[in-house]
């Protein structure tokens, strides 16, 4: 443990959260969101049970996946009375015709009218599709009527985009993002991957602003999980400099094997967006890295419906 803290230094204590700070997350907590796959929701027995009546809930397609156990999973759902929102990875379909298929399953089985359009997890495209700008560019998500189209957001940068470091294609991308949304009629939002600390998220968001992107942000977050899971996510998904919020709570025994939770970071942004109404961070979506029942629980107990 000893190499641990000379790795990652110390961990500070958790400040208990004032009165006025659990108002700003409970009101910050409104409307989130939260991903699952096929193969978790199948584990859940009743998700009314779990989650608010009426919440967005991104169905993830990992690569393999067949499409049948995604629509059959929005069907599962939208039958609930959630809100719909599958994933649409460019990279892992071949062609418009397969979009068309995939939508007009969605739509027909499931009443699906929302997406989340990226570019997918897979190094070489299955065919023509790579980003998440060539499927807007197919023009059927306008076609087929879908009211909520999301795109994805890179608070840390993306290395796959940017292998340089910077963030130049990340930036250049968003600015064609919104000039698709100025013209579309679907509302559009940014989601991102999961981080772990609000000053560089908060400047991020600000930076956006400045530059004249005014889609609004759904900031991830990692819903709580076991340390050692965290970190390997984490790692796995490419995330930037916030991870070093985990590697210093790595360097306290005490709390190597309880789980980690977002309270701070999520307090952090909760109170600025407060003090900041029009802080382009207008929701939360969850990834429950450490079980769906686990993050539901957490939003329960953190928000006050």
């Amino acid at each position: 443990m000893a190499l641990l803290s000379a790795l990652f230094g110390s961990q500070d204590k958790p400040q208990a959260q004032t009165s006025a700070e659990r108002e700003a997350v409970s009101a910050f907590l409104q409307g989130c969101s939260i991903e699952v796959m096929p193969r978790t929701a199948a584990k859940v027995e009743d998700f009314k049970a779990i989650l608010a009546p009426g919440t967005r809930v991104y169905i993830a397609h990992i690569e393999g996946t067949p499409i049948k156990e995604m629509v059959e999973t929005a069907k599962r759902l939208a039958a609930d009375g959630f809100h719909v929102m599958p994933h649409f990875p460019a990279r892992i379909i071949a062609d418009a015709a397969m979009l068309e298929d995939w939508i007009d399953r969605y739509q027909g089985e499931a009443g699906v009218d929302q997406a989340l359009l990226l570019a997918g997890g897979v190094d070489k495209p299955h065919g023509s599709l790579a980003s998440s700008m060539d499927l807007l560019e197919t023009g059927l998500f306008g076609a087929k009527g879908f009211k909520r189209l999301h795109v994805a957001g890179h608070p840390e940068g993306n290395k796959d985009i940017d292998p340089d470091g910077s963030d130049t294609n990340v930036m250049d991308a968003l600015r064609w993002k919104q000039s698709f949304s100025d013209t579309s009629d679907a509302q559009m939002a940014l989601a991102t991957q999961f981080c772990f600390e609000a000053k560089p998220v908060i400047a991020w968001a600000d930076r956006l602003k400045a530059e004249g992107i005014d889609i609004p942000v759904h900031i991830g977050v990692a819903g709580p999980a076991k340390l050692q899971t965290m970190i390997k996510f984490a790692i796995a998904c490419g995330v930037g400099p916030s991870l070093r919020v985990l590697q210093k709570r790595a360097a306290d025994a005490t709390k190597l094997l309880l789980p980690f939770k977002p309270d701070e970071f999520v307090t952090d942004l909760a109170v600025h967006k407060a003090a900041n109404p029009d802080f382009a961070i207008s929701h939360v979506h969850f990834f429950p890295l450490g079980g769906i029942g686990k993050t539901a629980e957490w939003i329960t107990e953190n928000r006050d419906d």
